[in-house]
């Protein structure tokens, strides 16, 4: 079993950056992916990024790579999702996920099995 809690989330300015952070209890293997997904009111949950806990390799879409970076601190069992530039769109609940086994390519949030409660982003224009 996997807990999995986010923080950082709240209400900022169009062009502010954040960072959000997912704090990971339990028992991690090294083959875990962990993710941010997002989902925005109305729409479906969006994939955001994924990072191999073990390798670091990262995953990223057309539209996260270059302003959201994701990163993991392996010895505090933290992930964290940087987003810089913030925009109105990215207006959304942002959720950490774990997969029990990182894959390469643009996952499905079916391939997570752990969930956090996820944290609320509003950005404001």
């Amino acid at each position: 079993q996997v807990q999995l809690e986010e923080s950082g989330g709240g209400l900022v300015q169009a062009g502010d950056s954040l960072r959000l952070s997912c704090a990971a209890s339990g028992q991690i293997m090294s083959t875990y992916g962990m993710g941010w997904f997002r989902q925005a009111p109305g729409k479906e949950r969006e994939f955001v990024a994924n990072i191999a806990w073990s390798s670091g390799h990262t995953t990223y879409t057309d539209s996260t790579e270059g302003r959201f970076t994701i990163s993991r601190d392996s010895t505090k069992n933290l992930v964290y999702l940087q987003i810089h530039n913030l925009k109105a769109e990215d207006t959304a609940v942002y959720y950490c996920a774990a997969e029990s086994i990182f894959r390469r390519g643009v996952p499905r949030p079916t391939d997570f099995a752990y969930w956090g409660q996820g944290t609320q982003v509003t950005v404001s224009s």
